[in-house]
């Protein structure tokens, strides 16, 4: 019954996409707008996988029961698309484990018929790293949400994948701890997920990145067999550190179930200064002088021009501070400091900038730029691209990030996805960065979108380790195909 009732529906599907219609890239069906198949849009190849059968059906519903198992092509199809609407894989079939043992067992299984799978955490990525690109199958791990054990004496946290990273917070705060990681997506993003990106955010200047605040994890390889490196020791100097082949790795080596994570304090005093500058070398400057007068207690400093608070003001009609007094500035700072007096609440001054990534999508399309950059080029790489890009369908080039550590997110809005202006944009922005001797990815990983970039940021030894560790740890390339790395293509 439930394979007939599956056939039905993906004949449903079929007829859906026969009456859409498609408009400057995308797939206009029933009111929704879609993106266009990532496939067609990219003119990417299927790799050499089995595709679902009836009999794989039965096996993941007697492994996870039918409430768990999902073939309904309108709840797939919030599974195939991301957050952003940039990307959209067509995946018929979504698991939802509850165990690491159930994780194993699928990826057992799928290693040996040979069926591809994707990862899904928060699905808040910018890179199309948690979406399908064919019919993979997605392993979301949503409900795999459990915190397991909570050492307030020692500051460490222990939990599974699953795990909002605002819930985590909100759990640390009644313990007088809190996470070392903060983004404007913690509402929905996963901590399996953030580890995987090796996610940075808004407090990696004091606490810096996941490399060193990860300390154990445990993670499922592509043939099922479960790495146990669930070390919750601040020293442990023992032999290879497995944990850091999963941090980053964005599930292409193994899937991370649990996770043990150090926790600072929660600071009792927070202080905000929300500033407004003319121009960027007054930014810099201001950078400077924080950094030499605040020195620890500096907890984050980041830099917004006016184009991008723009975005929060006009489409999401919050307030800047400044207006009263006929603001007219160009870049605009947030400087955090936190130290051990009376805490209070400026969550309404970090809503200016952490909603942008928000507010900017209500522009139309949007290419998201998330780069690393030498303080000297930070803002330069937003400029030249308003001089090299001079686009009439162009809305606004914009920038904005994370000054403390030279990240800087580009924003580029249109109104639709325009394929020529994708072709102005890329590859010269990675080319641009790597000049400047930058990355081509800070904290949103590679992904779908820049493994054919990826030699702009590392060396063809580092690429050649790469593979040969793919190769190592999934042979079969079930693993979060097409992304990081380039598919090796077989000379026949």
């Amino acid at each position: 019954m439930r394979c007939a009732l599956m056939g039905i529906l993906l004949q449903y599907k079929k007829a859906t996409v026969k009456c859409s219609w498609k408009i400057a890239g995308c797939y206009y069906s029933t009111g929704a707008l879609k993106p266009e198949l990532t496939s067609i849009r990219y003119k990417t190849q299927r790799g050499p996988y089995a595709t679902i059968t009836d009999a794989d059906i039965r096996f993941f519903d007697s492994l996870l029961g039918s409430s768990r198992v999902i073939t309904d092509p309108y709840e797939c199809e919030t599974y195939n698309i991301d957050f952003a609407k940039t990307v959209r894989g067509a995946s018929q079939l979504v698991l939802k484990p509850t165990s690491t043992k159930e994780v194993s067992a699928i990826l057992k299984y799928c290693n040996e018929q040979q069926l591809a799978v994707c990862p899904q955490s928060g699905n808040t990525g910018l890179v199309g790293g948690s979406n399908p690109v064919f019919d993979e199958i997605v392993i979301s791990m949503k409900l795999m949400n459990k915190i397991l054990d909570t050492n307030k004496l020692a500051g460490i946290l222990t939990c599974e994948a699953g795990c909002v990273l605002q819930d985590l917070d909100d759990h640390l705060s009644k313990v007088n701890l809190m996470m070392p990681l903060d983004l404007g997506a913690k509402g929905s993003c996963l901590i399996g997920g953030c580890v995987s990106t090796n996610a940075g955010g808004l407090r990696l200047l004091r606490y810096g990145n996941l490399h060193g605040n990860v300390l154990g994890v445990e993670a499922v390889k592509a043939n099922g067999d479960i790495i146990n490196a669930l070390n919750v020791l601040k020293k442990n100097n023992t032999g290879y550190h497995l944990k850091h082949m999963f941090i980053g790795s964005e599930g292409t080596l193994g899937i991370v179930t649990k996770v043990a994570i150090q926790c600072p304090p929660l600071p009792k005093a927070i202080n905000i200064a929300f500033l407004g500058l003319a121009n960027f070398d007054k930014v810099l400057k201001t950078y400077y002088l924080a950094k030499r007068h605040l020195g620890e207690i500096l907890s984050s400093c980041e830099m917004m021009d006016r184009l991008s608070i723009d975005v929060s003001i006009n489409n999401l009609g919050l307030k800047n501070p400044l207006t009263s007094r006929k603001d007219g500035h160009e870049f605009y700072m947030i400087v955090e400091t936190a130290g051990s007096h009376v805490k209070i609440n400026f969550q309404t001054i970090w809503a200016l900038r952490e909603r942008i990534s928000e507010g900017v999508l209500r522009d139309g399309y949007v290419f998201k730029y998330d780069i690393s950059l030498p303080l000297s080029s930070f803002y330069e790489v937003v400029e030249v691209l308003r001089k090299q890009i001079r686009d009439p369908r162009i809305v606004r080039i914009s920038g904005y990030g994370h000054l403390g550590d030279g990240n800087i997110h580009v924003q580029v809005s249109i109104p639709e996805y325009y394929e020529d202006v994708a072709a102005q944009l890329e590859p010269f922005i990675f080319e641009y960065v790597s000049k400047c001797n930058g990355s081509i990815s800070a904290e949103h990983g590679i992904g779908f979108k820049k493994p054919k970039y990826l030699h702009l940021s590392r060396s063809s030894s580092e690429i050649r380790m790469m593979y040969d560790l793919k190769k190592m740890m999934d042979p079969n390339g079930i693993l979060n195909p097409y992304k990081v790395l380039k598919p090796i293509v077989e000379k026949s």
